[in-house]
């Protein structure tokens, strides 16, 4: 994938990090998702569509709240494991490979459509009419993101400045608290009716830091091979020389309600 104002356009493919993405990216807190269900959605029998699902992070977690789950990624590598597993969990859940611009069902398909880590990716110009069109007419459309916070947390700090150091084009850094980014064009389908964020510390060790930082786009997603391996060398040593083997890292979680205009 190729995005002009992302990475400076420089080439990611999500697939390269599908087995790091599905062994260190399951880390959203229950905070999270309560705080999906308290609006009401994604439960009892709700028809949900969770649009760049990865690994199926979202729905394999909000599966035992009762909704009807689908999946879509543009990345086959992704869906794949999304499959392994949840049929592993005995889940029934569809997922299949699509860009979001090719998703297409008929109308009045979903109650709600989902979007996590991933609204920076379309073609919101496509998306912002197809997504209202796929809604039931009092469907809503949630924009969902968690971030760490690299000038509050040391470790987090510390990690930025290494995919520069190997990634300079890498454009994801030094976010701050902030409402997640609801693009304009949405604004024509839908009314924005609850935007919220909120602080979390996330646990981690340090293996599973280096690999939810390594199945990031400017590290795994994006870096030859020759960079990934002396990222590996020099994350971990830094991992070793600051951080306890178990310690927290400082993140916020920023969700967006949206639905469908009458």
């Amino acid at each position: 994938m190729i995005i002009e104002d992302i990475d400076e356009g420089k080439a990611f493919d999500w697939g390269k990090a599908s087995k790091d993405y599905a062994k260190y990216r399951d880390i959203y807190p229950q905070e999270y998702y309560d705080y999906i269900l308290k609006l009401g959605l994604c439960r009892d029998g709700q028809k949900v569509l969770d649009i760049g699902t990865g690994t199926g992070v979202l729905p394999r977690n909000m599966y035992k709240y009762g909704a009807v789950w689908t999946g879509t990624d543009i990345a086959e590598n992704q869906i794949q494991q999304a499959k392994e597993l949840s049929e592993k969990a005995g889940m029934n859940i569809e997922f299949f490979t699509a860009k979001a611009e090719d998703v297409s069902f008929p109308d009045n398909t979903f109650d709600v459509i989902t979007a996590c880590q991933c609204i920076w990716y379309f073609d919101h110009n496509i998306t912002s009419k197809t997504f209202a069109n796929m809604l039931n007419p009092d469907g809503k459309f949630l924009i969902l993101y968690m971030g760490w916070l690299p000038y509050e947390d040391k470790i987090a700090g510390k990690s930025e400045e290494i995919i520069l150091k190997h990634n300079p084009s890498w454009s994801s850094y030094g976010d701050k608290v902030q409402p997640v980014w609801v693009p304009d064009q949405y604004m024509d389908t839908f009314d924005l009716i609850s935007q919220e964020q909120f602080r979390i510390d996330i646990p981690f060790t340090r293996e599973g830091w280096h690999g939810r930082m390594r199945a990031c786009r400017g590290v795994g997603a994006s870096m030859s091979p020759e960079a990934l391996a002396a990222w590996d060398e020099e994350h971990m040593r830094m991992l070793v020389e600051n951080a306890p083997e178990e310690f927290l890292v400082k993140h916020y979680i920023s969700i967006a309600e949206l639905k469908v205009k009458k």
